[in-house]
């Protein structure tokens, strides 16, 4: 796919996730948002710039975190996910702190070496070039500044990746071609060395999705992520097809009434020499 079309879905496509995203994802990617945050170790009065920030799951406890002499920039490529996270920040009282600026991580609008801090939770997976992202997070950071992504793991590791080839089937969307190719052993380090990055430190780690009922699975899944554009196009025979045939790939993960299905995240750590 083209690079910009992708980016287009990728953008009306989180346009329309937005309002699903956060209640159908928000517990279920808390172990990755709190090890990036871990392994971040913000300080009080840091200058941090977060890019892919959807709703702000991150960006929220990173303003906390370097408080009220800090600064955190906050983009996103989708206009309705910044507009939600400039809504929660009122909601907090952090306007003071936290800028949100409709922005895609590959062409960071910002100068060289502005910041102490680079975060990007979950969203170099949907970029055409990763590396060009990472590389704009090197570029922004002060010498000794650090960077901290995180990723979804191995595509065997991820009970949910099912998704992808029921809606495929369906509708020729390729929103997430090499979704799973950075959790691959190793790959995402390697990303961080070639644009600069040193004294690289790595987690992966195994979690668990946790959903009470059929509904909020399928309801994260098809609406909260990132085949909700092509799943906004299915009529309603097709949308219970679809249906049918994801619930039977996350059937091993039946738990009671609803799922525990398992998953598996990446974060990589490093610095600006």
């Amino acid at each position: 796919m083209d690079a910009r079309l992708q980016l287009r879905v990728q953008r009306y496509g989180w346009d329309k996730a937005s309002g699903v995203y956060e209640p159908g994802w928000r517990d279920q990617l808390a172990p990755a948002h709190a090890t990036l945050l871990e392994m971040a170790a913000l300080q009080p009065g840091e200058r941090v710039v977060e890019t892919a920030a959807g709703t702000g799951l991150v960006t929220l406890k990173a303003a906390e975190a370097v408080g009220s002499e800090g600064r955190i920039v906050a983009t996103d490529l989708s206009r309705v996910m910044i507009e939600r996270l400039q809504e929660r920040c009122a909601e907090c009282g952090l306007e003071d702190r936290v800028t949100a600026r409709r922005m895609g991580a590959e062409k960071l609008d910002f100068g060289d070496e502005e910041f102490d801090v680079a975060l990007c939770s979950l969203g170099l997976m949907y970029l055409p070039d990763p590396l060009a992202a990472l590389r704009e997070m090197h570029r922004v950071l002060a010498p000794g500044g650090r960077a901290v992504a995180a990723v979804w793991g191995e595509r065997r590791n991820c009970g949910w990746a099912g998704i992808f080839p029921v809606v495929d089937a369906r509708v020729e969307t390729e929103v997430c071609p090499l979704f799973f190719s950075l959790g691959a052993d190793g790959s995402l380090a390697r990303h961080f060395e070639r644009a600069g990055f040193t004294d690289l430190r790595t987690e992966r780690f195994a979690t668990w999705l946790e959903y009470p009922d059929e509904r909020s699975a399928l309801s994260a899944a098809f609406e909260g992520g990132p085949v909700a554009l092509a799943y906004d196009r299915f009529d309603e025979t097709v949308r219970e097809e679809a249906h049918r045939d994801y619930l039977e790939t996350i059937t091993p993960f039946r738990a009671g009434d609803g799922y525990r299905i398992h998953g598996e995240f990446v974060v990589v750590e490093g610095r600006r020499g």
